[in-house]
C-alpha cells in the first residue's frame, strides 16, 4: 500500500440538518474548522506531506457532535472549543499522541 499523501488528513463534519435533529454545524463546527486551518498553517504544517484540514458532509455521528476524524489513523474526536482543537493539534498532529479524553467510542 502506498504512503498517505498527507501525514494527517483531518475531516470536520460541518453538516447542517434541516429536520430539527442536532447537526455538527449547530455546534459551531464551520468556525472551529476555520480556526483549525489557521492554526495548522501557523504551525507550519501546511506543506507537502503535512496536514490537510477539510470540511466533510455528514459523517453520520452528529448526535455526538461536533465530530472530526483524523486519517490515516481513523481516530474520531468530539470537541467543544478552540482549546480542544489546540490540544489535538499539539498532541496528535504534532506529537503523534491520541487525545484520549476527546475520543469518540
Amino acid at each position: 500500500m502506498a504512503d498517505s499523501y498527507y501525514k494527517h488528513h483531518v475531516f470536520f463534519c460541518t453538516n447542517k440538518r434541516d429536520d430539527g435533529r442536532q447537526s455538527c454545524d449547530d455546534c459551531n463546527a464551520s468556525a472551529i474548522r476555520m480556526y483549525a486551518k489557521d492554526r495548522v498553517k501557523l504551525a507550519g504544517l501546511v506543506v507537502p506531506g503535512g496536514v490537510r484540514i477539510n470540511s466533510a458532509g455528514c459523517l453520520n455521528r452528529c448526535e455526538l457532535g461536533p465530530v472530526m476524524v483524523v486519517y490515516p489513523e481513523a481516530v474520531w474526536y468530539s470537541y467543544v472549543d478552540e482549546e480542544d482543537i489546540d490540544e489535538i493539534i499539539e498532541k496528535h498532529l504534532l506529537g503523534g499522541e491520541v487525545v484520549e479524553r476527546l475520543l469518540l467510542d
